[in-house]
């Protein structure tokens, strides 16, 4: 929000931005203006000169005006063209992929996009959700674990292609406003992770006023209008307007993977599916898992009156659900985790159809001030909306979209509830690493023993390795646990 000097603001300009308002039917905005203090005028000011309301009633009439299409009879499956499966396809296709991306990579043709903007609420922490401990053995935060996988990728392409090969992957980390700040001093005091800090960018998510139910903005305060962000979608705008759109092209990159920071197992640039969607010149492209069953209540990808999108699973009757294919997987099965491919191109020309992206409605009890005493007034029912956008809500745009389905044991165990719930939780998160890290090991070879009783303890830095590469020194030898393996050497002295 521009802040502004008080003494800095003419009268010309202030009737300026009540007209404005009063026209586009929000003057009510202003009720409160002559009993505000200069400086309480100049943050109402700065913050109504930051709002495009003509663009806020736009996207309110949109969002009424379109009510969501929940019937299963405008649904169709994913054609095959547009579909493949890591865990079907032949072993020599994946790897394909894989060079494909890594030898993008070591072009540096790749950038990595978090959407980061939650705070750890849920999970009893007032701190962005990226600075969470799971409890690993390490300790290490969410930011950690991703931002060693991308020094990883790094490392990994200048072995394959050369020490001078230009394998940066800069990373684009989404903030909303409340986490920009923590987060930043959080990369800072750990210097970053071991990444330059030239090549991590923090840009802002972007933020929507809240609605009455008839379109009015509520204010929070007399002097302040309640707020809040406007959805992962919002991220298109925030690209454009926070300048990364510009730092993608300035520095020659091609391609970004974008994807959500709760996810502990994400393949932060993951060259599989860079080079998936690269080889099929995809612009839009989506990572998805099997659903485990047909009721599972998680969102798919599929189609909807011939446009590509995530439908939830509120919308698919219990008939659709269980449709099948020929060869027996379920027909609405590909799972959304959000994560995503973009080429540049595309985040470029998203302005161009931004207008036609829909707003999804959220009612919510939104603290107020009554327009007629000043009262502030907690409500006890929802008294008006939040708008969001999704991330996945440009689909629909995309020339070329390609959707890869992977295994959920390897690359999704998101976060969002709070420890002790035994789904979706800090347990499972670190569940679901320690069994992948064991399964690495076995897969090369290796076998585990532990030491004590119970669950085997093993954790391997993404340093060592990123998806289970490099390992082959385990081959027929035995490793006791628990084990914490940070560098090449802590491997090769534990499996002496």
């Amino acid at each position: 929000m521009t802040i502004k000097d008080p003494l800095d603001i003419s009268q010309a300009e202030i009737d300026a931005l009540k007209q404005r308002y009063t026209q586009a039917g929000q003057g009510h905005l202003f009720t409160f203006w002559d009993e505000l203090t200069l400086e309480q005028q100049a943050e109402l000011f700065g913050q109504l000169e930051d709002i495009d309301v003509e663009r806020v009633n736009q996207i309110y009439k949109k969002s009424v005006s379109g009510s969501a299409v929940t019937a299963s009879d405008n649904l169709e499956p994913l054609p095959d063209h547009v579909f493949d499966s890591v865990q079907t396809a032949s072993p020599d296709r994946v790897s394909a992929w894989n060079e494909a991306g890594m030898k993008l990579i070591s072009e540096g043709k790749v950038a990595v996009i978090l959407m980061a903007g939650g705070q750890g609420t849920r999970l009893g922490s007032s701190a962005p959700k990226g600075c969470y401990d799971i409890n690993l053995p390490s300790h290490k935060p969410l930011f950690q674990l991703q931002a060693e996988r991308i020094l990883r990728l790094q490392n990994l392409a200048k072995e394959i292609y050369g020490v001078n090969c230009d394998s940066v992957i800069p990373w684009y980390i989404m903030t909303s406003g409340p986490t920009y700040e923590p987060t930043y001093q959080f990369f800072k005091a750990n210097n970053f992770f071991g990444l330059k800090e030239e090549n991590v960018t923090f840009f802002q998510q972007g933020t929507l006023p809240c609605l009455t139910m008839d379109g009015k903005i509520l204010l929070e305060t007399k002097h302040r209008v309640a707020i809040a962000p406007d959805g992962n979608g919002g991220i298109y705008q925030a690209l454009h307007k926070e300048g990364v759109i510009k730092s993608l092209k300035d520095r020659g990159i091609e391609f970004s993977h974008c994807y959500c920071v709760d996810n502990c197992l994400a393949r932060v640039a993951d060259p599989t599916f860079i080079g998936y969607c690269a080889s099929k010149s995809t612009d839009c492209g989506v990572k998805v898992v099997g659903k485990s069953s047909p009721d599972e209540p998680v969102g798919v990808v599929c189609l909807r009156d011939q446009k590509y999108g995530v439908v939830e699973y509120s919308e698919i009757s219990q008939e659709v659900s269980e449709m099948r294919k020929p060869d027996g997987s379920l027909a609405f099965g590909a799972a959304n985790i959000a994560t995503h491919f973009f080429s540049t191109e595309f985040l470029e020309r998203v302005p161009d159809f931004a207008g036609e992206l829909e707003y999804h409605i959220a009612k919510k009890k939104i603290p107020t001030v009554d327009l007629e005493n000043g009262d502030l007034v907690a409500p006890k029912t929802p008294n008006g909306m939040k708008l969001e956008c999704f991330v996945f809500d440009v689909f629909a745009y995309a020339n070329n979209l390609s959707v890869l389905q992977v295994d959920r044991q390897d690359e999704f165990s998101p976060l969002k509830n709070a420890p002790g719930t035994g789904v979706d939780c800090p347990e499972t998160s670190r569940r679901d690493i320690i069994a992948q890290h064991i399964r690495f090991i076995e897969d090369a070879g290796g076998k585990i023993m532990s030491q004590g009783k119970g669950e085997h303890t093993l954790e391997l830095s993404p340093l060592v390795t990123y998806a289970g590469e490099g390992l082959e020194i385990v081959r027929g030898k035995t490793l006791n646990t628990p084990a914490i393996i940070e560098s090449r050497e802590d491997l090769i002295r534990c499996f002496l």
